[in-house]
C-alpha cells in the first residue's frame, strides 16, 4: 500500500484508497473484543493504550484521536495494512467452495494485537459467549487498567501483566470470569515470571512468538485454559502465525459444509484446513469462521 497517501487533519488521520477494508467484517469475525460498533456505523475501540474511532468514507479510512507519527508506530501494523489481501484472496478463490467465503468477507484484515491481552482473552472465550467475554475483559480493564477519555466517555486500557498480577482470585471471580478465574490468575503468574528475576524462559510470549508455527501451538498450550483453539486463535490474532487454522463450531460447521464428512474430529478438521491452505491457512478460517457465523450455516 502506498502511504504518501496518509492525511493528517485536525487529530484524525486519512488513509487514501485502501482496499479491502470493511468495519464489520474486521471487528466482528471474532478476532478480537474491545471494538464496539456506534450509531453512525462507525467503530471505536481500545488497543495499544489508545483508544480510537475508525470511519470508512468509500475507500478512504479515517481514525480519529490519532496523528500520523500513532499511525506510522500503531495502527499501520496493527490493521494488518502493508500485507495484499487482494492476493491472498486470488489465491484462495481458486478453491471454488472456499469462493462463496471470500467474496462474501472481502473486507477482512487480521489485526496485529498485543500477545498478553489475547492470552487472557481468549482464556475468557472458552465456551464463552461474546458479549460475556466482552463484559469480563472490559472489567478487567476498568479494575486494573488506566482510564483514557473519548468524546466525554471514560474508556480503559487493558492492563499490563504487572498491574494484572495485583490481581486475587476472588477479585478476577468478581469480573465475571467465571470458572476461568484460576486459570488467569495462575497464567498471568507464569508470564510475570517471565519478567522478573524468576525468570523462566517457557513462560515468555516474546520466546513463545519468536518460535516457528507448531512449536508456538505447543509452547503456549503450557498455560492452563489454553488448548489447541485458543493457541490457534493467540498464534494467529498476535504472533503473525498464519499456518494457525483456529475450529471452533463455526469453522466446524463450514468444513463438514464445504469439505468433510460431519463425524470428523477437531484435530482432523485443523490438520484437514492446514493441509489444504498452508501458510494461508489463518486467512482461510477467518473467511470460513465470517461466512458460516454470519449466515447460521448448519449441518444437516
Amino acid at each position: 500500500m502506498d502511504f504518501t497517501n496518509v492525511k493528517e487533519i485536525d487529530n484524525a488521520v486519512i488513509i487514501e484508497s485502501v482496499k479491502n477494508f470493511e468495519l464489520a467484517h474486521i471487528f466482528d469475525c471474532g478476532q478480537c473484543f474491545r471494538w464496539n460498533r456506534q450509531d453512525n456505523g462507525n467503530y471505536i475501540g481500545v488497543a495499544f493504550g489508545k483508544v480510537i474511532e475508525v470511519e470508512k468514507k468509500g475507500e478512504n479510512i479515517i481514525i480519529y484521536n490519532s496523528n500520523k507519527n500513532e499511525f506510522n508506530e500503531i495502527w499501520k501494523d496493527y490493521f494488518d495494512l502493508e500485507r495484499d489481501y487482494s492476493s491472498i484472496k486470488e489465491v484462495l478463490r481458486e478453491d471454488l467452495l472456499l469462493k462463496q467465503s471470500v467474496e462474501f468477507g472481502r473486507g477482512i484484515r487480521i489485526l496485529q494485537q498485543q500477545p498478553f491481552e489475547l492470552v487472557i482473552s481468549f482464556i475468557i472465550s472458552a465456551n464463552n459467549r461474546i458479549p460475556m467475554i466482552k463484559r469480563a475483559i472490559n472489567n478487567i480493564s476498568k479494575t486494573w487498567g488506566e482510564t483514557i477519555e473519548y468524546k466525554g466517555e471514560v474508556y480503559y486500557t487493558f492492563p499490563s501483566v504487572k498491574q494484572l498480577a495485583k490481581a486475587s482470585m476472588e477479585e478476577l471471580e468478581s469480573c465475571g470470569v467465571g470458572f476461568r478465574a484460576k486459570y488467569i490468575a495462575d497464567t498471568v503468574e507464569k508470564i510475570y515470571k517471565s519478567i522478573t528475576e524468576e525468570y523462566k524462559q517457557e513462560y515468555d510470549l516474546d520466546w513463545i512468538k519468536a518460535q516457528n508455527d507448531d512449536g508456538c501451538h505447543s509452547a503456549l498450550q503450557v498455560f492452563n485454559g489454553i488448548g489447541p483453539k485458543v493457541a490457534d486463535c493467540i498464534m494467529l490474532f498476535s504472533m503473525n502465525k498464519y499456518s494457525a487454522f483456529p475450529v471452533d463450531v463455526w469453522v466446524k460447521r463450514a468444513m463438514q459444509h464445504f469439505y468433510l464428512a460431519p463425524d470428523v474430529s477437531l484435530k482432523k478438521i485443523r490438520d484437514f484446513g492446514r493441509n489444504k491452505f498452508g501458510d494461508l491457512s489463518g486467512f482461510a478460517q477467518q473467511y470460513l469462521f465470517y461466512y458460516a457465523r454470519e449466515n447460521n450455516i448448519s449441518v444437516e
